[in-house]
């Protein structure tokens, strides 16, 4: 049961989403980071069919990062998510990636910005945005406590009530999240909120 969740503050943006890797009644493993660094000043958090999950996140990565070795200059974060988002058009008509993204990213001219895009292709700048079964407590603890302007800890206050709430109120809550942020000193992991850990199998 995903939950991934974002949200724009003060010069950052800051992304949280679960790292259950679960098929059917099976978590597989409890540490799969879903949130992939794009390029220096942009994240990719995506939740869906783990296959193409992976799969279209590694495509999208790669393309971004030809794009910039063949110009000399990296994607703007809305030049990146239209291009994810054409991709995703493109796909839809052929053979579909079960996927939905939140593109988060700063730029030196415009700051800051968080884009949702769904499985369908479509593409909206948001504020604050989530995906998965975690989105109905996410989103209205968001709608809640969330304001223009954030601070990194008022933004991180947040998102830790977010996984608590999900964590109380879902019947099938992840145990585990990951959280990154992205500002003017780039794309990086702020920390983890973990309340299991994946056992070590001893050799025999």
């Amino acid at each position: 049961m995903e939950c991934v969740f974002g949200l724009v503050g003060n010069d950052f943006a800051v992304v949280a989403a679960d790292t259950s890797a679960v098929h059917s009644i099976l978590v597989h493993k409890s540490n799969e980071d879903k949130i992939m660094i794009l390029d220096s000043h942009k994240l990719i958090a995506a939740s869906g069919e783990s296959g193409d999950r992976v799969q279209f996140t590694e495509y999208i990565q790669k393309n971004v990062a030809l794009y910039q070795f063949r110009n000399g200059i990296p994607l703007t974060t809305a030049a990146a998510a239209n291009f994810t988002r054409g991709e995703l058009a493109t796909a839809l008509r052929k053979n579909p990636y079960f996927v939905n993204i939140l593109l988060a990213g700063y730029d030196k001219e415009t700051g800051p910005s968080l884009y949702y895009i769904d499985y369908i292709a479509t593409l909206h700048k948001v504020d604050k945005g989530a995906f998965g079964y975690g989105s109905y407590f996410s989103l209205a603890m968001m709608d809640r406590h969330y304001h223009s302007g954030m601070t990194v800890e008022e933004a991180i206050d947040l998102v830790d009530k977010c996984i608590m709430e999900i964590r109380s109120r879902l019947v099938v809550a992840p145990p585990n999240f990951v959280i990154k942020i992205v500002d003017k000193d780039g794309a990086r992991e702020y920390a983890w909120r973990e309340s299991v850990k994946d056992a070590t199998v001893a050799s025999a």
